[in-house]
């Protein structure tokens, strides 16, 4: 669950044929031949990404520190000095700054260039502190579209605060398929938007060391909505309420239970969080409206053992007393970051309300720690509109592996590919752990 860093390589790739009609060979090989590619690059932008100190939550367990990363393995190629050991690296308290200009292709994007940075520091030196951290990027895509997200997490002195921040800039045309759960890939329509999205929290330590609760202005504005290619066709865009710009704006009420000692890569823990918004017409919004998203993760370690990890998510977001704007209903992949839903292209499945529920399976594969792997499933579901039932239900299943690239904050580089139903597959990648 890293800071989209790498935006423009994540790959999902829609067939119109029927999932039960065999994949071409040749077919099957291409996707095989871009996987390794993309593998190939990411590994060789990740290897200068990586000189920078640790910017995680440092993990001292000796195992972690004896094994080995991406870092390591450049360093021994090149004949550097050894990186600093585990406790050198932990008293370390200067601003960690790293810088990521790269180019790369993806089927959603095609070619595109990212400059992506990451602001990593503590605010005091005491033995609970937990890492702030600021993580711009800007990318331009072949297709003319600008992604340009800041995400921040700061924690004050002692963690009594904890400001949260989610800031994004999209010129962004994408595919939507219709309301509800019997809809289909033939169902694409492409429409083209720019939108500004503003989530600020403030969240005060209120019980034991894990509880925090607080209040967030949410916005987001969409302008300049277009359909393109649907002369003559009634869409659900269409049917739903057709605007050209949509606001939604609300404050809402926070409440989080986070015991993970590292957010990057979890270990045994727990993490739930509630929030809940109005949003008013007096504070911009087009209409009155609700929404509500609880998120729960849990993560197990089946065997004391070994350090491989049982996880579970839970993602279910509910819109209710008002129709939300077309584009800010529930759908796959609008999460804060773009994770939910492997298997399944972003926008794929959208309704007034969104269920969803994962399980991944993560297993080291080499003795070192250098290379792991997972597996996982999820499904989801929507409501169907009008009768606002949930009906359909849409399953995924895939696998992946996972580089580590820094031993210190156990960031692993993910790279998984998933199979939906009705022909939709794809790769994903991600730097850190998915959730």
């Amino acid at each position: 669950m890293c800071f989209s860093l790498l935006c423009f390589l994540k790959v999902e790739k829609k067939y119109l044929q029927n999932i039960t009609k065999k994949l071409p060979v040749s077919t099957f090989i291409r996707n095989i031949k871009k996987l390794l590619f993309i593998i190939t690059l990411t590994t060789s932008i990740l290897n200068i990404f990586g000189q920078s100190k640790p910017t995680g939550n440092l993990q001292t367990n000796t195992q972690k520190c004896a094994s080995v990363d991406v870092i390591d393995i450049y360093k021994k190629i090149v004949h550097k000095p050894a990186r600093d050991s585990c406790e050198e690296a932990e008293k370390n308290d200067e601003l960690h700054l790293a810088i990521l200009p790269a180019f790369g292709y993806s089927l959603v994007t095609k070619l595109a260039g990212v400059v992506a940075g990451t602001i990593a520091f503590y605010t005091d030196k005491s033995s609970e502190r937990k890492l702030s951290s600021i993580n711009p990027s800007i990318c331009y895509t072949q297709n003319n579209q600008i992604i340009f997200p800041i995400l921040s997490n700061i924690w004050t002195r002692e963690n009594r605060f904890n400001w949260l921040g989610d800031w994004r800039y999209y010129k962004y045309p994408e595919y939507t398929y219709g309301l509800g759960g019997h809809t289909s890939l033939q169902n694409a329509q492409l429409l083209n938007y720019s939108c500004i999205i503003i989530h600020e929290a403030l969240l005060k330590h209120v019980y034991n060391s894990s509880v925090y609760a607080g209040i967030a202005y949410n916005l987001n504005y969409h302008w300049n909505i277009m359909e393109i290619g649907t002369a003559g066709t009634v869409t659900d865009f269409d049917k739903y309420g057709k605007t050209r710009t949509s606001v939604s704006s609300g404050v809402s009420l926070n409440l989080l239970y986070d015991d993970r000692k590292n957010s990057i890569n979890p270990s045994k823990s727990f993490y739930s969080s509630i929030a809940y918004c109005p949003n008013f017409t007096f504070l911009g919004s087009d209409k009155n409206y609700q929404w509500l998203i609880v998120d729960v993760r849990k993560y197990f370690k089946p065997s004391a053992k070994s350090n491989n990890i049982l996880a579970f998510w839970s993602y279910d977001w509910f819109t209710f007393n008002g129709n939300a704007p077309y584009l800010d209903l529930p759908s796959t992949g609008w999460d804060a970051y773009a994770n939910m839903g492997r298997g399944y292209i972003q926008s794929r499945l959208k309704g007034k309300n969104l269920l969803y529920l994962e399980a991944e399976y993560r297993f080291g594969i080499t003795r070192n720690g250098l290379f792991g792997g997972v597996v996982f499933t999820n499904v989801q579901t929507v409501t169907d509109w009008p009768s606002n039932k949930f009906q359909v239900f849409y399953p995924a299943i895939g696998t992946g592996i996972r580089i580590k690239i820094n031993k210190y904050s156990g960031t692993n580089l993910a790279i998984d590919y998933a199979f939906g139903i009705g022909g939709s597959q794809g790769v994903f990648i991600n730097l850190g752990e998915v959730f």
